[in-house]
């Protein structure tokens, strides 16, 4: 990868590009109404999800839309209570929604993984969310800890396979607990997985257009098929790919050095896209480029189909009832699930107006605790409402 330095023009705005329509546009004066699964989970997820639940209200009365929410009660005070993770019943109802705001999960009286492949993987799986959409996005240098880096610098889409790799589920021990314990979990790939993956990066590099000062938009692809070589599937499948946008320039980099890039050189990046497991490794880190945890959306999407929006953080918890937890991840998660809904201006206003509070100063830290998760809330609303007010 060449040496590239910071660039100097202002960040595109917003987040995404004018969205891959996933539902009919909404039509104004309240005539659409879109059906939301709120999921809190463990830990922080309650006090996050109401908290993006009043944003929400502010942000449906300004646009002309409304939501019918349902309480999905899945976790671990759920499974503690009736021995029951998620149901097939609870998958049903949701193949019936437009999409599921999530807000974390796990809980240590429980055993690690169990609510998580239940829950999260269950619906990345069984909903088949191949795209797991995370955006790296600065919003002021005081949010970044690396030297003389600005928001021009971090604009990065991450797009990771959500449903195969190594969280494909293929796993197993032989003579567990024992001195000849062997465990195996495998890595699983398939032509189609990799294919729709690749594509969908493509398709929304051209919509996002370039970065500023370069000609073409660019997608990278991160791998580490010198290594693990049946990751050479997608080199391959990567270059036939891109064979059918000759308006996207491409790179390439194994994944050990794009995390030294990341760090180095993030504007390098403009759109990414890589395997479940190096995608999940590689964007917590880029969550510590623009501020932490406690500001990282995410969706995992299905274009065209039901899809869950969250804050790529975890439960938290020891930050439980403490109103402590930033809200913002999910608030901007669910402008994430706005836009895959079909309401993009919605979207990009809340996105506008969390950045207008960060660059201004009044959202001073996202560190757990330097502001209330409520007052960030209603810093949220309000500045969203009078906003409102100003274009009228």
């Amino acid at each position: 990868m060449p040496q590239a330095s910071p660039l100097e023009q202002e960040p595109r705005p917003g987040i995404l590009p004018p969205p891959l329509r996933s539902f009919p546009a909404a039509q104004p004066l309240m005539s659409k109404v879109y059906d939301i699964g709120i999921l809190p989970g463990d830990g922080i997820g309650d006090e996050v999800v109401s908290e993006a639940q009043k944003v929400l209200d502010a942000i449906q009365s300004i646009y002309g839309f409304q939501t019918r929410r349902e309480h999905l009660p899945y976790g671990a005070e759920h499974y503690l209570k009736t021995g029951e993770t998620m149901p097939d019943a609870a998958f049903d109802r949701i193949r019936q929604m437009h999409a599921v705001l999530f807000g974390a999960i796990g809980d240590p009286r429980i055993e690690v993984g169990k609510l998580e492949f239940a829950i999260i993987a269950g619906m990345r799986h069984r909903l088949d969310l191949y795209v797991n959409l995370r955006p790296v996005k600065l919003y002021h240098e005081s949010l970044c800890p690396l030297k003389g880096k600005k928001p021009a610098d971090i604009d990065i889409l991450f797009l990771r396979e959500n449903t195969e790799d190594a969280y494909a589920g293929v796993y197993g021990h032989t003579k567990k607990g024992t001195e000849h314990e062997i465990a195996l979990q495998q890595m699983v790939y398939t032509r189609r997985g990799t294919e729709r993956i690749v594509r969908h990066a493509f398709e929304l590099a051209l919509r996002r257009g370039p970065k500023p000062g370069r000609p073409k938009p660019m997608v990278t692809l991160i791998d580490k098929a010198n290594a693990v070589r049946a990751q050479d599937l997608w080199t391959r499948t990567f270059a036939e790919v891109a064979r059918d946008y000759p308006g996207v320039d491409t790179d390439h980099a194994y994944i050990d050095a794009a995390c030294m890039w990341m760090v180095k050189n993030p504007e390098w990046f403009d759109v990414a896209v890589t395997t479940n497991l190096f995608g999940d490794i590689i964007t917590d880190l880029g969550a510590m480029l623009i501020g932490g945890m406690g500001i990282a959306a995410s969706g995992n999407i299905h274009p065209g189909k039901v899809s869950m929006f969250e804050g790529i953080h975890g439960s938290a918890p020891k930050y439980k009832g403490t109103d402590k937890a930033s809200p913002l991840a999910t608030i901007l998660s669910m402008g994430l699930l706005l836009d895959h809904v079909g309401e993009a201006e919605a979207y990009q206003e809340l996105e506008a107006t969390v950045a207008n509070l960060i660059q201004t100063g009044r959202i001073r830290s996202l560190r757990a605790g330097d502001h209330r998760c409520s007052e960030i809330d209603t810093m949220v609303r309000d500045e969203l409402l009078e906003r409102a007010r100003q274009r009228r």
